[in-house]
């Protein structure tokens, strides 16, 4: 692969997986993110730390709210491929902070859209969460469901991504891609996942909050599937299909959503089992009643994607818990 890339949230977790991939294939990588402290703002550093030096890659602290400095970022080097990763994620959060979720989850990625197109660009990725799903109780999920009952604002803010993105597609001939997520984990991840704190509490000896007692389900997805998948879909950006509208995956714009999980959907309570077996350390557990927002199982049917690009996530559980345990006791001491 060769070409300039753009990825927005270089510095968060997913971000700075998809820059190193990025530049060990052999892009020209720019990346933005606003570094802001929804959780440890050093750890994004830290991440930056890691790709600070490599002769092709630029890193600018931008804002995607920020219209202006979105339309200057635009006006320079043409990009071939745009990758959005920039968001403010987080179901619970959501709940407390709504504005920051409108700000960055639609204005931003409306500001990143306005750039795909007075540029121009070949194929635009950007980032959904399997939590658009919400009150769809079919198993597994797939593309071609409905998703139309979100059950937070930051569900109903990565939904309103995908529509914008197809708008843009039908009215513009923007290639899009929408990547629907499934509980990613792994080294360097986010503070505010429960694999990461749940580590962090029964190595100091903490309770754990566990919800809805435990009766969950999710469909855990280490990074390095993530960004595989990513990976293989740059080269296939999508045309126009004939299924639609029977099928709510196909559009007669150049426009398609892929799930990207494990598709092998696991209690919490082995999770956590999985987890003490990695540490050495049994947890102690504060049992909740279900939350706010969340849904009680995950599960991605995969089917699309390994038609398309030949790959499907199969990272075992305590494969990908070892990797996180192994980096967490290294970074942290």
């Amino acid at each position: 692969m060769d070409g300039r890339v753009l990825v927005t949230g270089a510095a968060g977790f997913i971000g700075f997986h998809m820059v190193r991939r990025l530049l060990a294939d052999g892009w020209i990588v720019s990346g933005i993110d606003n570094l802001n402290d929804y959780y440890d703002p050093g750890l994004k550093r830290d991440r930056l730390a890691q790709l600070e030096g490599h002769p092709a890659f630029q890193f600018q602290p931008l804002d995607l709210a920020n219209r202006e400095t979105m339309q200057t970022l635009f006006a320079g080097p043409h990009f071939d491929v745009v990758i959005n990763l920039a968001a403010q994620a987080g179901v619970r959060h959501s709940l407390e902070a709504p504005h920051s979720y409108v700000d960055s989850n639609v204005v931003g990625f409306l500001n990143v859209l306005e750039g795909c197109r007075a540029q121009g660009v070949s194929h635009l990725l950007f980032a959904s969460s399997s939590s658009v799903y919400g009150a769809n109780n079919r198993l597994p999920y797939s593309v071609h469901d409905p998703v139309d009952h979100p059950l937070s604002l930051y569900a109903a803010t990565k939904r309103a991504g995908e529509l914008m993105a197809h708008s843009y597609a039908h009215l513009y001939g923007i290639p899009s891609t929408g990547l629907r997520f499934f509980t990613v984990y792994g080294p360097w991840g986010r503070p505010d996942m429960a694999y990461f704190s749940f580590t962090q509490k029964i190595l100091t000896g903490q309770p754990i909050p566990v919800f809805n007692h435990g009766q969950m389900q999710r469909d855990f997805t280490y990074i390095d599937d993530i960004i595989e998948g990513v990976t293989r879909l740059i080269p296939h950006a999508p045309g126009a299909q004939n299924t639609w509208p029977e099928d709510p995956a196909s559009s007669a714009a150049p426009f398609c959503i892929h799930n990207i999980g494990n598709h092998t959907p696991i209690a919490l309570t082995d999770f956590i089992h999985t987890l003490e077996g990695c540490l050495g350390k049994s947890a102690q557990i504060e049992w909740l009643p279900m939350q706010d927002g969340d849904v009680v199982a995950t599960y991605a049917d995969v089917s699309p994607l390994q038609q398309s690009v030949g790959f499907a996530p199969d990272t075992p559980l305590h494969k990908g818990l070892q990797h996180f345990v192994n980096w967490y006791r290294q970074y942290y001491g």
